[in-house]
């Protein structure tokens, strides 16, 4: 249940209230009264869920748009720490081994392999190498 009822930070919601579009409340809270139980009133809960049927929706389009801001900033934190590289026709390259997977890749096996040289770049910045012999 407590997965049910944890705001999560992806969208700033809960799972519940993002179906149902209201909050959970959970039986703990019902036998020890909160705050939350206490100013409870159940007329005017049902009144505001029929005047107000998009609720759900609204709660949906919120997160979605809190998701969409937390994807920005998460991306702009990633994107400050890359550093693009880029190669020219004859230059000199090692490759990650563990994209190949071309040798064993163990605790103490080898991280990178080759030297390559570069003997064509596509548009899409996509490398074509060839193994120095």
């Amino acid at each position: 249940m407590a997965h049910i009822i944890t705001h999560k930070n992806n969208t700033g919601e809960t799972p519940f209230s993002l179906v149902y579009g209201s909050e959970a409340v959970i039986p703990a809270e019902i036998t020890v009264p909160t705050e939350r139980i206490l100013s409870y009133i159940e007329g005017e809960n049902d009144e505001r869920l029929r005047t107000n049927p998009n609720y759900a929706e609204e709660h949906r389009e919120m997160a979605a748009i809190h998701k969409a801001t937390n994807k920005q900033r998460i991306t702009k934190y990633y994107d400050k720490r890359v550093r693009a590289r880029t190669y020219k026709v004859e230059d000199l390259v090692w490759s990650d081994n563990q994209a190949s997977r071309a040798q064993n890749t163990w605790k103490l096996g080898p991280n990178w392999e080759g030297p390559y040289k570069v003997i064509g770049i596509s548009n899409t910045r996509a490398y074509k190498l060839a193994e120095l012999m």
